[in-house]
């Protein structure tokens, strides 16, 4: 039977990740993430694994460069400036198709932001590509801790399958609330073995592998980049996943991810207890992004709200999906900060809370 404890996100994050069969670690503090190395500086060493407080972020995305590239199961972990720095080496790593996994706590910037304040400004950036090239990541968004424990799992199983860098994006609520979770190690497909990796066997007997980079590996960029768009389909056509939450008889959408999520969930039930009958669509893979399944669900309800704690940067990906034909509302970071009056939560505490998101519901309707 699985043993369940009650930790935080980045607690179950650092868990799962070793249960995944991580064991290198390279990674630089940073609010609100910082619990993520805490916990692997202590646990990893114990299974045989490795830690390194690299000196900066720039130096633990090229770190964790060397550790894919001997075929190790590696990760790092960062927040929004530190994400920021590591652009020139996550681009390197895709040129290259290495299978790394990137963990993502964001908090709310530009710039360097704030360490104590919740945010989901980095959606555009984390899902678009980063830096240079015209590269994808695999994003993932987890809602919970125990979707945090199984999501970085399922991204070593996605990194190694497709040999690409996978983004696990979790956000300040998600990385610091604590849940009952289920210490579960999950199974996948097999994999094959990983034939491109640097062993460091001697030259007596042994192979000689060099790993070439993306557009000279495929003898050039004519054929580096329809090999890559065809594994890009791939992903899009195998990968894609969503959650919905009474949908099915709905007269009203709320789309959201993260922690927005939770708050709009608990929103569809306080909705139906006043005769609006509520849904909510929940993307998992941020990319590749629930596009058809996004676009069914909305036309078919008619009234959208997109909820996320950003200026308005999900909101794009939904227009995109409905194709101009319904209305898409969005319900973003300046929510926050509305006085609430008597009886809310939190009014420009920090967080949308499911309040303020009912009210917007109503307003619209």
């Amino acid at each position: 039977m699985a043993q369940t404890v009650l930790i935080d996100g980045n607690e179950a994050i650092a868990r799962g990740a070793i249960c995944a069969g991580c064991r290198a670690f390279f990674g630089y503090p940073i609010t609100p993430q910082s619990e993520v190395g805490e916990y692997m500086s202590r646990e990893l060493p114990k299974v045989g694994g490795v830690f390194v407080q690299s000196e900066s972020e720039s130096a633990a995305i090229y770190m964790l460069f060397g550790g894919v590239l001997a075929g190790e199961r590696t990760m790092t972990s960062t927040s929004s400036p530190g994400f920021s720095l590591m652009q020139e080496g996550i681009s390197w790593m895709a040129e290259d198709e290495m299978p790394a996994v990137i963990v993502e706590v964001m908090r709310a910037g530009p710039g360097i932001g704030t360490g104590g304040q919740q945010g989901q400004t980095d959606y555009r950036q984390i899902t678009k590509g980063g830096g240079h090239g015209a590269y994808r990541c695999i994003v993932l968004a987890p809602y919970s801790v125990q979707e945090s424990f199984d999501l970085i799992q399922f991204a070593f199983h996605l990194a190694d399958k497709y040999r690409i860098t996978v983004i696990v994006a979790s956000d300040f609520i998600v990385a610091r609330m604590a849940e009952m979770v289920e210490l579960r190690t999950l199974s996948f497909e097999p994999l094959p073995e990983k034939e491109w990796a640097l062993k460091g066997k001697s030259r007596k007997g042994g192979r000689h592998t060099i790993i070439m980079g993306g557009a000279f590996g495929h003898g050039g960029p004519q054929r580096y980049y329809p090999h890559m768009m065809e594994k890009y389909q791939q992903i899009v056509d195998s990968e894609v996943r969503y959650d919905t939450y009474k949908t099915e008889d709905a007269e009203f959408l709320l789309i959201a991810y993260g922690s927005s999520a939770r708050m709009a969930e608990e929103v569809v039930d306080m909705a139906r207890d006043e005769g609006i009958e509520a849904g909510l669509f929940r993307p998992i893979t941020l990319w590749p992004f629930p596009e058809e399944a996004v676009r069914e669900t909305a036309c078919r309800i008619g009234k959208v709200l997109v909820v996320e704690d950003s200026p308005g940067e999900l909101v794009e990906d939904v227009k995109f999906a409905v194709q101009g034909k319904v209305p898409v509302h969005l319900l973003g970071i300046w929510a926050r900060h509305v006085p609430l009056g008597p009886g809310y939560w939190g009014g420009g505490s920090g967080i949308i809370y499911p309040e303020r998101i009912l009210e917007e519901v109503k307003k619209l309707i």
